[in-house]
């Protein structure tokens, strides 16, 4: 049985400003970073797919954003229904009572 290779690479004390901008994101601009590059093993890549076979025959769902116009229609759509609001005290009093069920 051969062992399998995995390629990993990692930079100590690296400068976040060497980041793409998207890895820089939340991180203060003088500050440096651990950076740790693993290879996934190919089999890992579809590890998620063979523990649940049954996934594999579910369709693929792809959602695209609301335009304005849309987001606007179901607004007024969900207005229309003229459901009761609650006020924020109400709100309140019923997650204490969902959390004190856990309580006791």
């Amino acid at each position: 049985m051969g062992m399998a290779r995995m390629n990993k690479l990692m930079f100590e004390h690296y400068p976040a400003s060497k980041l793409p901008a998207d890895l820089r994101e939340g991180l203060d601009k003088g500050a440096t970073v651990r950076i740790v590059i693993e290879e996934e093993p190919k089999q890992a890549q579809t590890q998620e797919a063979r523990s649940f076979p049954g996934f594999q025959k579910l369709p693929s769902i792809v959602r695209q954003p609301l335009s304005i116009e849309d987001t606007l229609a179901a607004i007024k759509r969900i207005k229309a229904q003229d459901r009761p609001s609650v006020s924020s005290e109400e709100a309140v009093a019923r997650v204490r009572v969902l959390r004190d069920e856990w309580d006791d």
